[in-house]
């Protein structure tokens, strides 16, 4: 195919995605937006809580997602979004045409009315499931779109592919801290602590327990933390963490690696031992962070066997690490096949999608593994899949 065909061909998807994306946006304002809390909230009902202090990275308004419980267990849930780091990234945020046409797109920049989709209603997040372990908790959902895996604090300048100077608000920490208070405000005392997320929010994990137990729930001791694929090598983490994102400095002072989530985990193990649960899950050739690392290695967003098949070897090696760090590690490995074709490779993130609840060659599903480990039960599901 020609070059101009091939441009012709990208700008057609590309405007069809965003009418897609701007119909879907519609609808889910017009018929499923959560309400934003007014006065005393309802039992098991999600509500939108707008944050006055936080910020989206195009600038524009933030807000989480909280759902009262019939238990005092709490579920503190870090939501994921892509990643940026550096202006070229940053240039580049996630949009209906950007994603329908194939062109690089690295992360969420505004929390508009389709980004809910993501965020609730969805695998942990569903209401009145009989097979959800955690249906009757509270929930606090910290909504992501930010690009700096919930730890930034700067105001980062680039240019757009416009050409016009533009700022990315790297304010994940900020937004962080603001709905811990909420958090704090609507659940003091909580008995249990959940602290999980996916893709971003699984790298955010270990990164913002510390802070969670010292200086928001100190008096619990009932930890369980699960990060849900959370795997992207690259050797300047440590820089751009402390550079880019302007990140707290006990956090870029622990990387020391090209895996800044083994790191992470390191250090949080340094901390606190064994009393916390420490869970991972992961797909085994996960074909969006394959076009990550791709882009990393060689510039090039987009995922293809080759990639794939090196990711697969690299989580062997982490899913190693992470056992070397505490052998009460563990892990949950799918591979339910992706269905971007011809991409190929296998699905990314589980434990909000309804792949939550589906069973494994085991017989396992996730939902039923995180029961057991929220009870004390750790084990690990379906590691055959990792010596093949």
């Amino acid at each position: 195919m020609k070059e101009s065909e091939l441009s012709r061909r990208q700008a057609r998807l590309q405007w069809f995605g965003d009418a897609v994306e701007q119909t879907l946006s519609r609808e889910v304002k017009r018929r499923f937006e959560a309400p934003e809390l007014e006065g005393e909230p309802a039992v098991n009902t999600w509500y939108r809580i707008p944050i006055e202090e936080g910020m989206a990275g195009d600038g524009s308004e933030y807000h989480i997602y909280m759902k009262i419980g019939t238990t005092e267990h709490l579920c503190i849930f870090l939501s994921g979004g892509g990643v940026a780091w550096n202006e070229y990234t940053a240039a580049r945020p996630v949009t209906g045409g950007a994603m329908a046409a194939g062109l690089p797109n690295y992360y969420w920049s505004n929390l508009r009315p389709m980004t809910q989709i993501m965020n609730i209603n969805t695998g942990i997040t569903e209401l009145d499931n009989p097979d959800n372990p955690c249906s009757d908790w509270n929930f606090i959902v910290i909504t992501y779109a930010t690009g700096d895996f919930h730890i930034g604090d700067n105001e980062f300048r680039y240019t757009g592919e416009d050409g016009e100077e533009k700022i990315l608000h790297f304010h994940g920490y900020r937004n962080f801290q603001a709905a811990m208070q909420k958090a704090r405000l609507y659940f003091p005392e909580p008995d249990k602590l959940l602290i999980a997320g996916d893709s971003a929010g699984g790298f955010a994990v270990p990164a913002v327990t510390t802070a969670i137990l010292e200086d928001f729930y100190p008096e619990c001791t009932d930890v369980t933390l699960l990060s849900d694929s959370a795997q992207l090598l690259y050797r300047r983490w440590r820089g751009t963490a402390k550079n880019v994102w302007k990140a707290p400095e006990a956090l870029w002072q622990s990387i020391h690696s090209s895996n800044i989530t083994v790191d992470w985990y390191r250090d949080l193990h340094r901390i606190w031992g064994d009393r916390l649960r420490y869970l991972y899950a992961c797909s085994t050739r996960d074909y969006l962070l394959s076009a990550y690392y791709n882009d990393v290695l060689s510039h090039r967003y987009a995922s293809d066997p080759l990639v794939q098949r090196k990711f697969y070897h690299q989580m062997q090696l982490m899913l190693q690490q992470l056992k070397q760090i505490t052998p009460e590690f563990g892990f949950f490995v799918y591979k339910w096949p992706s269905l971007r074709m011809p991409i190929g490779g296998t699905v990314h993130t589980a434990i909000r999608h309804k792949r939550f609840y589906f069973q494994t060659p085991s017989g396992i599903t996730m939902a039923k593994w995180l029961g057991d480990a929220l009870e004390g039960k750790v084990y690990d599901v379906n590691m055959d899949l990792m010596r093949t």
